[in-house]
């Protein structure tokens, strides 16, 4: 008996699965079909990404469906398009031999008017994506009464892309559902809720530890001074010459700007970010899946959904604040099955992200030494090697040109060709890396214990303590979570305002109304001046000094009155 029949899945669901080469149902698999097959039971499954989740839940739903009624009987939400595009796929797969199942993708970005078409035809189940499910319900081109079933995929990620209000909408409007299946690779406290809210006794399955990374991914980490980060990013890059993978950037400024240099210095690499098109968007990932470029830059907003077959190594350009950003990050690589490999760049003053990132993760991270201008050269020296004698000469009429390749070195060693092929393809790294400079930072940074003064001996104060001659000023801005805000995508919305580096910010204290920020004094001015009497979704935005004493760059003593932070009234 094949063990995915074993699970309770009918012959045709099974005969599809071993068309696809799948032989043994992963740890996830194994766990949650046998209980979503019964369409009965609330259910929450915490797995990282690329462990077969879509199966899990896909082929329970299409052995739940009655191909007879021709309408939404099952509801598969999603936080993205092309993740939306993706379980479609997969659903087409695993339904070979179900013809008459049919699966519809409904997403933004695309004719509103065809996929409305599309619902009418007559669908079995509906992969959407959150904002345009709503239109969808808005325009009653979707009936929510008949829904059976409904799925939330990567609901970590829906929630932290602020869908929450989203969600909740279409739970409290699928009222004659029978089960809620909630899969999520993380478990923060958003997702937590859901459960409680509109879950009847949910079973849970968890493979692997909560909020813990895939095993299969090598975490290593580089330390440089900040201002070598991007050095250190294209020296990496050159030492894994193989490399297929994702950098991702906290701001679009950082992708653009790091992309813009590496294509002049002749990478293959496009970025990814909120100011492309849809249709800018689809070109760029159309290209990376077929491997016409090797690297592919994103933030974590753009690169949200992205399920790309074979990524090698992920890149963290800089570490991201939330810690569980790392997790979906990693997440990237090591997909069914395979390894991979997750590199952060660090400077000094980062090392306390690691040991939280350790403890999170429950994994354990390497610190390496970044290579030398010399390591480079060999590495790249042998790859190429590699690939000369794997060439494939079996095509093509190279016997005709042989005698006049003899002819042409017979006086010629076989040393010195060698030395002329290699002087073609290596001259510029030679070139480029002959003097090429020491980029690690000095000492060892994982055992730093605070000094008298709050700070740790990587020079980050201790939370909770705030030194007004530390060099730092400490900033009130009335923007908090109640804004939409969480504290990655808060980060990235003042630097983005200010066009400041984050090597100038210290802690960023986020809350429900407000927020303070520490940032280098010599910064305070020009973020002040960027963000004050701006507005955000309407709401004007102050900002000030809160320890007070502080006057903007036009305020030559006569200017607006600050008013202290304890006065001021929201």
């Amino acid at each position: 008996m094949n063990l995915f029949e074993e699970l309770g899945l009918k012959e045709e669901l099974v005969k599809a699965i071993a068309d696809l080469g799948f032989e043994a149902p992963t740890p996830i698999q194994q766990k949650a079909i046998p209980i979503l097959i019964s369409g009965t039971t609330d259910f929450v499954g915490l797995a990282q990404t690329g462990t077969g989740k879509t199966a899990a839940f896909g082929m329970p739903l299409l052995q739940l469906i009655d191909v007879t009624q021709k309408h939404p009987q099952a509801l598969i939400i999603c936080p993205t398009r092309e993740l939306c595009l993706q379980i479609c796929n997969d659903l087409q797969d695993y339904k070979k031999y179900l013809k008459s199942a049919v699966a519809e993708p409904v997403y933004g970005g695309a004719s509103i008017v065809m996929q409305i078409r599309a619902l009418k035809k007559g669908v079995h189940i509906v992969v959407a994506t959150p904002g345009r499910l709503i239109d969808m319900i808005e325009r009653k081109a979707i009936d929510l009464e008949k829904v059976k079933y409904v799925v939330l995929d990567e609901a970590d990620e829906m929630l932290n892309m602020g869908f929450r209000e989203d969600i909740d909408f279409v739970l409290k409007n699928t009222i004659k559902r029978e089960s809620t299946w909630m899969f999520s690779a993380t478990m923060p406290p958003e997702v937590r809720a859901i459960s409680k809210n509109f879950m009847r006794d949910p079973q849970e399955v968890t493979v692997g530890k909560k909020n813990t990374a895939n095993v299969n991914i090598d975490h290593q980490y580089f330390i440089t001074p900040a201002q070598s980060r991007y050095e250190t990013l294209k020296r990496l890059v050159d030492f894994n010459p193989g490399m297929y993978g994702i950098i991702f950037t906290r701001t679009k400024a950082d992708a653009q700007e790091i992309t813009e240099r590496l294509n002049k210095e002749g990478y293959d690499i496009e970025a990814l970010h909120g100011d492309l098109t849809q249709q800018q968007r689809d070109k760029v990932m159309g290209r990376f899946r077929q491997k016409s470029i090797q690297l592919l830059i994103a933030t974590d907003v753009a690169a949200r959904g992205i399920d790309v077959e074979g990524i090698t190594h992920v890149i963290n350009y800089e570490l991201p604040d939330d810690m569980e950003v790392y997790t979906h990050r990693s997440g990237r690589t090591a997909r069914a099955g395979k390894s991979g490999i997750c590199i952060s760049i660090c400077h000094s003053r980062e090392s306390y992200k690691i040991k939280q990132l350790e403890r999170m993760t429950n994994a354990q991270f390497h610190k390496l030494d970044i290579p030398t201008g010399k390591d480079v050269c060999r590495k790249q020296f042998f790859h190429f090697m590699d690939k000369l004698m794997q060439a494939d000469i079996s095509h093509g009429d190279y016997e005709t040109y042989m005698p006049d390749l003899l002819k042409k070195f017979e006086d010629v060693s076989k040393e010195e060709v060698l030395k002329r092929v290699s002087a073609l393809e290596f001259n510029h790294f030679l070139k480029y890396y002959q003097n090429a400079e020491d980029l690690n930072a000095r000492g060892d940074f994982r055992d730093r214990r605070p000094d008298n003064n709050n700070r740790d001996m990587g020079g980050r104060r201790e939370r909770g303590s705030f030194n007004r001659d530390s060099g730092y000023a400490r900033l009130f801005i009335n923007l908090g979570t109640k804004d939409g805000f969480y504290k990655a995508s808060f980060l990235q919305f003042i630097l983005d305002e200010s066009n400041l580096s984050k090597d100038a910010l210290g802690k960023i204290d986020l809350r429900e109304m407000n927020a303070w920020i520490e940032i280098d004094k010599s910064a305070a001015g020009k973020m002040i001046k960027a963000m004050d009497g701006k507005k955000h979704n309407n709401r004007l935005i102050r900002m000030n000094e809160a320890d007070g004493g502080f006057k903007r760059p036009n305020d030559e003593g006569g200017g607006r009155k600050r008013i202290p932070v304890r006065e001021k009234r929201y």
